[in-house]
């Protein structure tokens, strides 16, 4: 039984609209990269029962991919509260997916959505 959870097109804006913290795995098959990282990272769903990882299949999937402008895979991407607030090309080795997860644990929401505010909301060139 997986922990990690298939993500299509389908299905993506409902798991990361009903979920708080979603992980994303973008890989391929032919992805060799993407082979290694897939152990780590289902070890890590396993140790973090409370997170959805999901994963999502570039080459079935290639509107997903496309829409998060993904230009090499493995790509981690973490949502929070519907934003993105950590995407890194690469396969981590387990230490630094332990890391990046404990990071992206301890955001303050309310901080990360009123930096977006205010970078949007604010004239360019200042």
């Amino acid at each position: 039984m997986s922990s990690t959870v298939e993500l299509t097109k389908e299905n993506f804006d409902q798991t990361v609209t009903e979920n708080e913290f979603v992980l994303i795995d973008f890989w391929a098959s032919w992805c060799g990269p993407c082979r290694m990282f897939a152990p780590v990272y289902e070890k890590a769903a396993q140790d973090n029962p409370d997170l959805v990882f999901g994963k999502v299949d570039t080459e079935a999937q290639p509107e997903l991919a496309q829409a998060f402008g993904i230009q090499s895979i493995p790509t981690l991407m973490i949502v929070r509260d519907q934003v993105a607030v950590f995407a890194q090309p690469g396969a981590l080795p387990e230490a630094a997916l332990t890391d990046v997860i404990g990071q992206a644990r301890k955001l303050d929401m309310d901080e990360v959505r009123k930096s977006i505010a205010e970078q949007q909301g604010s004239p360019q060139g200042e």
